[in-house]
């Protein structure tokens, strides 16, 4: 495994012409850069709010095995590798000047590269989060199902949806500014929202689901607050985006959960999710100061 068989792009559309058919081979374990390539490529920079993300493609003899992508000064999200082909991407991103502040992939992979990323760089790799990939099954409405209904959420409730979403990010540890002025930058912005309302009207519950690209959706995120938890909102409302979902002619239905949310988890298998894979966030603490955004730039252009 050469490093020059790793190709880097701040092209989105270039990236998606050579690697889009390996993305979509695999849309339920591809989910996250299937979804961020199609903001990109939809919205254009108001989707990044102005952040130039680099991607990239493993590729030898035309066929393409692993892909990545990183926003500046953010982490590493990259598809599955090899223990050596992780080493040989932390090399080649070291010798290109890049500091990652963590990486996302799943377990196996994130692991291989978080202790390769230490052999290069001497970071300390932490475990911040494991998360279970879950698949629809056979979807299985709650019983009984919560009194209301669910309803697409529309203009007049900007308001509440970006204040349930601020209350999301805080439990889930998310550091992200969420208003008005902001929210065409956050990944909340391109998805569609549910609430569940009790007979008299009043929103107890959401769940949003991204755009359908190659087939699948994923539900992301889903909401309750704290007070109104226990009584069968979260799954009510789920159950009505995921019916939503395969009704819009999705063949893949799929969400993340926090594998130390048993509650969670329990919840969404008895409404038929079943689970695919581990995925690992590990992130890194290093002896000296990271590099600035601009040294991150600086590594951005190195790659043209």
């Amino acid at each position: 495994m050469r490093p020059d068989d790793w190709h880097l792009t701040e092209d989105v559309d270039d990236f998606l012409a050579r690697a889009g058919d390996f993305l979509r081979s695999r849309p339920a374990l591809h989910t996250m850069p299937l979804t961020v390539t199609e903001k990109l490529r939809t919205l254009g920079a108001a989707a990044s709010g102005a952040r130039v993300p680099v991607f990239g493609r493993l590729e030898r003899a035309g066929e393409v095995g692993a892909t990545f992508y990183r926003f500046p000064s953010r982490g590493l999200s990259v598809t599955s590798l090899t223990p050596e082909q992780a080493d040989t991407l932390a090399a080649h991103l070291v010798a290109l000047g890049h500091s990652l502040p963590y990486v996302s992939a799943d377990h196996s992979t994130a692991t291989a590269f978080a202790e390769a990323w230490q052999r290069h760089t001497g970071a300390i790799p932490t475990l911040r989060v494991r998360l279970h990939l879950y698949r629809l099954g056979t979807l299985t409405p709650p019983e009984p199902v919560p009194a209301g209904r669910g309803r697409l959420v529309g203009e007049r409730d900007h308001e509440h949806l970006m204040r349930w979403c601020r209350e999301f990010a805080a439990d889930v540890g998310e550091v992200v500014s969420i208003d008005a002025a902001s929210w065409a930058g956050t990944r909340f912005a391109e998805k569609r929202y549910t609430f569940w309302e009790t007979p008299d009207g009043t929103p107890v519950s959401m769940a949003g689901v991204n755009p359908m690209v190659a087939g699948q959706v994923r539900v992301d995120p889903v909401y309750t607050p704290a007070h109104l938890r226990g009584r069968g909102y979260a799954g009510a409302v789920t159950v009505e985006v995921s019916g939503a979902a395969l009704a819009a002619g999705a063949t893949e239905v799929v969400l993340f959960t926090n594998a130390a949310n048993p509650t969670s988890n329990a919840l969404y298998e008895r409404i038929g999710y079943l689970p695919i894979t581990d995925f690992a966030v590990y992130d890194f603490a290093y002896a000296e100061p990271e590099v600035s955004q601009e040294g991150d730039r600086q590594a951005n252009r190195a790659i043209r």
